[in-house]
């Protein structure tokens, strides 16, 4: 994967971004000195977007990224565009029948989260030959997509090591952990690893790890159990988690195991029951990957492509990564930040994510005073 650091690739594509604004402005790119028209768009503003999310588990998938996608879409066209919906509901069958359903209404580009990376490929492919765009939406879909957007993902799985060598400090290298790693079928679950292990790994003593089927939370409490059985609960220095969901099925399982300290358990996406752990002390942090950021980029290269505006759709795609079928995909990559008690306030409740009264319900209400979130 050619990725540009996070701090460097937001600034380039600021500049980049208002670069062709500025040629738009000044009609370079809808019209050649003397009036004459340098391209014909494919089309205009009354257009639909296909937007194809794997699962409902996952908090944000529904409650944000719909709903920005559409907004988005929405405001780039003057209100004409419209976005077309499917969850798959973690089914890649029913994410393939999904797509099927897409091509078959003629939608004008497909944005798809893939539940299987590699399942997806010969709906990709369908696509192309029908002559829609397809864009990888957060994780890397096989097959000739147009372009990917997504984050540095080995970035996050370093972010999440990182804080669970802060958390264990010199104590580290005596330390049994537990890792809870994503699904086999998700792309990103190799990054997020990838960049875990290159941190951790000959650092602590990895006691139990799995790869948790479709990312779901009642698998990852099984096999938290079963890694509890075997290491023993006060053997356990940290949880290394891939996301808040199974963050929280860990937590659970420890609980129920009889633990009386939660030790440093990790997570991803800032779900709200994540925040709220944080807030409490049972969950040592979440990676905070802004939404806002990612969906509203997404729906500007999915309306970029549909409207032939090359120089934008350039401007935001400057990143380039290699899928196992398709080599220098291009890419926009989303910085991300380890959110923890400490910046809860600059990350989800500046960003909108989250209000204070969202977090701070009663049962919370004690320890939010206790860190200053009021």
């Amino acid at each position: 994967m050619n990725a540009r650091t996070p701090h460097s690739t937001a600034l380039r594509l600021a500049l980049a971004v208002g670069s062709a604004l500025l040629l738009t402005a000044c009609g370079v790119v809808d019209a050649a000195e003397g009036g004459g028209s340098t391209r014909s768009p494919a089309k205009g503003d009354d257009l639909t977007v296909g937007l194809l999310l794997p699962d409902k588990e996952t908090t944000r998938f529904e409650k944000f990224d719909h709903p920005l996608i559409k907004a988005r879409v929405a405001s780039l066209t003057h209100g004409k565009g419209t976005v077309r919906y499917a969850n798959a509901g973690a089914s890649a069958k029913r994410q393939s029948r999904q797509f099927e359903q897409m091509i078959s209404a003629r939608v004008d580009a497909v944005l798809v989260d893939a539940v299987d990376a590699k399942a997806i490929e010969p709906d990709v492919e369908k696509a192309k030959d029908a002559g829609i765009p397809v864009i990888a939406y957060d994780r890397l879909a096989q097959g000739p997509i147009d372009a990917y957007i997504s984050h540095d993902n080995e970035l996050v799985g370093e972010v999440q090591g990182r804080a669970i060598m802060e958390a264990l400090g010199d104590k580290a290298e005596s330390s049994k952990i537990v890792m809870l790693n994503g699904s086999p079928a998700d792309p990103n679950t190799a990054r997020f690893k990838q960049g875990a292990l290159g941190v951790l790994q000959n650092k602590v003593a990895i006691a139990k790890s799995y790869d948790v089927e479709e990312w779901l939370p009642k698998i990852a409490e099984a096999d938290m159990k079963q890694a509890i059985a075997a290491i023993g609960l006060d053997n356990i220095a940290a949880v290394y988690s891939a996301n808040d969901g199974m963050a929280g099925a860990a937590i659970d399982a420890l609980k129920k195991a009889g633990a009386t300290k939660i030790p440093p358990v990790t997570g991803q996406d800032a779900d709200l029951a994540a925040v709220q752990r944080i807030v409490s002390g049972e969950q040592y942090m979440s990676v905070y990957k802004s939404f806002l950021e990612e969906a509203n980029s997404a729906a500007d290269m999915a309306v970029a492509k549909i409207q032939g505006q090359d120089i934008m759709f350039d401007a935001l795609t400057q990143d380039t990564v290699d899928s196992p079928t398709e080599k220098d995909i291009p890419s926009m990559l989303v910085p991300v930040v380890a959110l923890t008690q400490a910046n809860i306030k600059e990350t989800v409740i500046k960003d909108g994510v989250y209000t204070v009264k969202d977090i701070c319900t009663p049962a919370y209400a004690a320890r939010c005073a206790a860190i200053g979130l009021e």
